[in-house]
């Protein structure tokens, strides 16, 4: 009997055991760091936020940045953007073609539509005592106000290196700058100055960018009975690459099947060749 009892003990201990390592091992999320349930109750604030304005509807995309959410963590943000090509879409009422909508943890949306918005949302919420903070504000302001000038082909990216942070009169200057690396060519430089007591004092954007090809009709011209203007058409939708799958697919819903052949081939050229 005393031996049956000190087993039932031993197995007892063995399924505490287990569970304590079970609920160790599950992943716990950082504090202070976003949930996927986060960003889905974010993104359905803004997206009834855009139903409820008048005219067609924009594409809604959550913008992650770790940058971002270290210097503005009270808010999340997602681009908001009314298609231009091949067809403008006409943005809804006080909306521009591209805006972001930063939406703070009761679900309130900002509708920003330029970076003047943008300034007073971050000279209410980012400091930067630190270089580190600097830093972060700046990348973070460079990724949301790239998308006041995005039309969905533009690829950015953060040069590293040109990212700096100098002492300006008991504050702080820090400087970004991002360049694209497709659908067009420049860069955007973005420079913040924080004053003494590590507020936002001015946010500047020096914006050199001039887009690639974008979506006209070259769907329409890869059967082309000019060889020249199949060659221009093939090497438009090449150049987009990715970016022009909705294009595409739009074109090829309403196309005869021959068209719809060279649409998808010119699709398997841009997977394959990972454009």
């Amino acid at each position: 009997m005393k031996a049956r009892i000190v087993g039932m003990l031993l197995l007892s201990g063995a399924v505490a055991l287990a569970f304590v390592t079970a609920a160790s091992a599950a992943p716990v999320p950082e504090k202070g760091k976003l949930t996927d349930e986060d960003v889905k109750k974010a993104q359905k604030a803004a997206t009834e936020h855009l139903e409820s304005l008048k005219g067609n509807g924009g594409n809604v995309a959550h913008i992650k940045d770790e940058a971002l959410e270290k210097t503005l963590p009270e808010y999340i943000f997602f681009s908001v953007r009314f298609p231009q090509y091949p067809v403008g879409r006409p943005p809804r009422e006080g909306l521009k073609a591209s805006n972001v909508f930063a939406v703070n943890k009761d679900g309130k949306v900002k509708a920003l539509t330029d970076t003047k918005g943008l300034e007073e949302l971050f000279k209410a919420g980012a400091t930067a005592k630190e270089e580190a903070k600097a830093k972060d504000a700046v990348i973070a302001w460079g990724r949301l106000s790239q998308e006041f000038v995005q039309d969905g082909f533009y690829e950015f990216k953060l040069m590293d290196d040109a990212t700096k942070v100098k002492d300006d009169k008991g504050g702080k200057i820090a400087t970004a700058t991002f360049v694209v690396m497709k659908g067009g060519s420049g860069m955007i430089t973005s420079t913040l100055t924080f004053d003494d007591k590590a507020k936002l004092a001015k946010a500047e954007d020096d914006v050199k960018v001039k887009p690639g090809p974008r979506p006209i009709c070259q769907a329409t011209k890869l059967l082309d009975a000019d060889p020249v203007v199949r060659r221009v058409a093939e090497q438009d939708l090449l150049i987009m690459g990715r970016a022009a799958k909705p294009y595409l697919d739009e074109q090829r819903a309403k196309a005869a099947p021959e068209l719809q052949k060279a649409i998808d081939r010119i699709w398997e050229r841009i997977e394959k060749e990972d454009r």
